[in-house]
């Protein structure tokens, strides 16, 4: 399998991993769903509904950018800063169910982006024919 097509198909799996919650930003039925609490306050539930709104720019880039070589690594910037940056706010916990596995879908993601990443790095310093 070529490599731009595994880099392509990496960040088209990260998109959605990002385009997932982005349903919160319409719904606040969603946003209990999916992060396990009952946002009854209407300012909390208007920061949740923009952190979906963002997820959904940053997910529909990282699709865009997997047909766009030229904008995958500031594609692959923006996953690390959202994924690690996540991991890194929300530390060792303790957390509720549905925290604990956000930050397993952040992990998981961050091990598809490295995979990604060392892809893309290794495909720029092949010899090309």
């Amino acid at each position: 399998m070529p490599a731009s097509l595994i880099v392509s198909s990496l960040l088209v799996v990260l998109g959605v991993i990002h385009l997932l919650p982005a349903a919160g930003a319409w719904s606040p039925a969603r946003l209990q769903q999916l992060y396990g609490i009952a946002p009854d306050a209407p300012t909390l539930v208007l920061l949740l509904q923009h952190r979906a709104l963002l997820f959904a720019l940053l997910g529909a880039f990282l699709v865009y950018a997997a047909f766009r070589p030229s904008l995958q690594p500031l594609a692959f910037l923006a996953a690390l800063v959202s994924m690690a940056g996540f991991l890194w706010m929300a530390g060792t916990g303790p957390h509720e169910p549905a925290i604990l596995r956000v930050m397993r879908v952040d992990i998981v993601g961050l091990g598809l982006l490295a995979i990604a990443v060392a892809t893309y790095a290794l495909a720029a310093r092949a010899p090309h024919h």
